[in-house]
């Protein structure tokens, strides 16, 4: 019986040896690279201790040689010229698509005169402005008295809206709105 599969790598047909069981790379040097790349590729996804054992090595590698790296781009100008180019492209890829506006409330509802807080949510992505806590003023549309100056005017209703929002009115006989002097049995 004729026995002949076709190389992983090489897709040559190839004479199976007896002795190799489920062989399916041929003899070829480049053929046995390739096939030694996927075995450590499986095993470095699946034996955490070969993972840590290739970890330590390279390191151990780099410690001893410590100018590698420097010396390798200084004798590949333009494969550095060429990466450098590639990662402007990626880092501005990446800052165009998590781009945040300075208006970045999607909502537009009725909103309703008093003091607001709107949290922003804080990622790892690119924001302008200041995207994290944001207080809002609104100012109704007949308040009639302004100050002389916008700025003024503002500081004046911003202060009225921090005192309402910090003090509690208190009725004379509600309950609910007295202050507690001490704990009640």
């Amino acid at each position: 019986m004729d026995r002949k599969k076709r190389c992983c790598h090489c897709h040559r047909v190839l004479d199976l040896n007896p002795r190799i069981k489920n062989q399916k790379f041929c003899h070829r040097k480049i053929c046995q690279r390739e096939r030694k790349r996927r075995w450590q590729q499986q095993k470095m996804a699946t034996d955490p201790d070969y993972r840590k054992n290739q970890r330590s090595a390279q390191i151990n590698w780099l410690e001893a040689h410590p100018d590698y790296w420097h010396n390798y781009r200084c004798r590949h100008e333009k494969y550095c010229d060429r990466n450098r180019l590639l990662q402007r492209k990626r880092d501005a890829n990446r800052r165009s698509r998590n781009l945040a506006k300075m208006d970045a409330l999607k909502e537009e509802k009725g909103v309703i005169p008093g003091c607001y807080y709107y949290l922003m949510p804080v990622s790892a992505d690119l924001a302008k402005m200041d995207a994290s806590v944001q207080k809002v003023l609104l100012i109704p549309g007949g308040y009639e008295n302004y100050a002389t100056s916008c700025k003024e005017g503002l500081n004046v209703q911003a202060n009225r809206c921090r005192l309402g929002c910090m003090q509690k009115e208190t009725k004379d006989n509600d309950p609910a709105t007295v202050p507690r002097e001490g704990p009640q049995n």
